[in-house]
């Protein structure tokens, strides 16, 4: 098997993962922290054959669809929640190249994502709209030779140093026959772009999260993702599925490792003045007993969830939601209890669990909100629109 060649199943792409995560990114992870692009991790899990994780069978990926991306996004943040968020954002954007591509899109771009050759991520946040991803500001105009766009874009994960961005616009037609918002393909190269405020986080320190400014950034055509107006579908159809599937396995790879550390520390240690190991502890084992049941509960949802929206189940909008919604609660729970029974060792500057918990913390408040997840998945179940009054 080639090294760009597509995993064959879950099990695959959990073993490969894995493998990158402990011999290159746990070793690198206190630089990571620190605020340095995971390089060499993205780099090696490209080399692995995991570039094309999230695309379809037909166009060379896996065809794994969001179990895959569960599975490879807790692998990683087990080990490194920064390199799975870099890896995660890399999979949605590949989601949406695949989803509609043209064959020009599909050599000049999707050929080379599948070979572990390019890079690509998602630019939809604006400063101006919050939560609201899915309503840019950023314009798109016709010109004689292609495409014009001009914006401003926050929070692009990856930024500055993927190899292309999936950035949404206004449509450049008015009367766009889907919707009022369009979706373009811009090469990380391009004249015009350029970036500004470099991530400065209280966690996920590593993930180069920056604000992007488009001046007249000139693009052709056929960098324009499926049709004039189609945003709105990939945004509810592609990018939410596999965002909340590769954050939710992200964040449950956070909370596992947090549970990690509760059971290593409780047993090897012991009480000086009697020799007694603390797992030994009644109360402390019903305490991590507890933690464990929360742990495995929201693992079941989460991939429950990823295995209803791949095959288009009735739940599947709901379980999405809720997933990361309860993994939010998960990761940042477990991790503070956690270090509640490790105690002051755990409390330390730069310990695991302290690592852990300011990297879980961005869970809830990374769009969709926790709160907005809430919303929809009430309305979902009240049998309302999702976008609706």
């Amino acid at each position: 098997m080639t090294a760009s060649a597509p995993p064959v199943s879950v099990a695959d792409v959990v073993a490969r993962v894995s493998e990158v995560a402990e011999t290159v990114a746990r070793p690198l992870v206190g630089r990571t922290d620190s605020g340095v692009w995971p390089a060499e991790v993205l780099a090696a899990l490209q080399a692995a054959g995991l570039g094309g994780l999230a695309a379809p069978q037909q166009v060379g990926g896996s065809g794994l669809g969001l179990r895959g991306v569960v599975a490879a996004g807790e692998a990683l943040g087990r080990v490194d929640a920064s390199a799975g968020l870099c890896f995660g954002m890399h999979c949605v954007a590949t989601a949406v190249v695949a989803a509609k591509p043209t064959e020009r899109q599909r050599k000049e771009f999707l050929d080379a994502i599948v070979a572990g050759e390019h890079l690509t991520t998602l630019a939809l946040s604006e400063p101006g709209t919050g939560a609201h991803f899915w309503l840019p500001q950023t314009r798109l105009t016709r010109t004689p030779d292609g495409l014009r766009i001009d914006g401003e874009k926050s929070f692009v994960t990856n930024g500055s140093q993927a190899d292309s961005y999936v950035v949404s616009t206004v449509a450049a037609d008015p009367d766009a026959p889907l919707g009022e918002f369009s979706c373009v393909l811009v090469p990380g190269d391009a004249t015009g772009l350029s970036w500004t405020d470099g991530w400065d986080g209280i966690g996920m320190r590593g993930n180069s999260s920056r604000r992007a400014r488009l001046d007249g950034v000139r693009v052709g055509t056929d960098h324009l993702l499926g049709a004039e107006g189609d945003q709105i579908w990939f945004v509810f159809e592609v990018v939410a599925p596999f965002f909340l599937m590769a954050m939710a396995g992200t964040y449950l790879g956070v909370a596992q490792a947090s549970l990690d550390e509760a059971i290593e520390h409780l047993g090897k240690r012991a009480h000086a003045h009697t020799g007694r190991r603390l797992a030994a502890e009644p109360l402390l084992q019903h305490r991590l007993g507890e933690l464990w049941a929360q742990v495995e509960r929201t693992r079941r949802l989460v991939y429950w969830a990823a295995e209803e929206a791949d095959a288009g189940g009735p739940a599947a909008l709901s379980a999405l939601a809720s997933a990361k919604a309860e993994v939010a609660g998960c990761a940042v729970q477990v991790t503070n209890e956690a270090m509640t029974l490790v105690g002051g060792i755990g409390y330390r500057d730069r310990s695991p669990l302290e690592r852990h918990l300011r990297d879980a913390r961005a869970a809830d408040v990374m769009s969709p909100t926790t709160d907005l997840l809430r919303i929809w998945t009430g309305r979902a179940a009240l049998g309302l629109p999702l976008l609706g009054e």
